[in-house]
């Protein structure tokens, strides 16, 4: 996929989380682990998303594989080290369709 599609795929994602009141605290983050696409917090709780895009839900999903949220984990701890966070977080991932926009909240191994 090309990043002009990422980026749409993420600028909808952060449009359906704004809806659904959380507040987008940054996007892009990037450590030598990994990238985490946006962090956005809600109810006291901070919010690590990664969005995945496809044409439909299983080919998206599918690219959220144990390495790749591994590396989330990972870039996740570094954000919080490097702000000097100790608050309660999850990993989510946002799935863009051509017809849906899925939110899987915390997704683990």
């Amino acid at each position: 996929m090309s990043r002009a599609k990422g980026n749409i795929a993420e600028d909808k994602a952060v449009l359906f989380l704004e809806e659904r009141g959380f507040f987008i605290v940054q996007r892009n983050f990037y450590s030598r682990f990994g990238e985490i696409d946006i962090i956005a917090t809600k109810d006291d709780v901070l919010h690590f998303v990664e969005v995945k895009s496809g044409e439909d839900y299983e080919l998206a999903v599918q690219n959220i594989t144990p390495s790749k949220i591994n590396k989330l984990v990972k870039t996740a701890h570094v954000y919080m080290k490097k702000n000097s966070l100790d608050v309660d977080f999850t990993l989510d991932a946002i799935i863009v369709t051509l017809a849906d926009i899925e939110f899987i909240e915390n997704i683990t191994l």
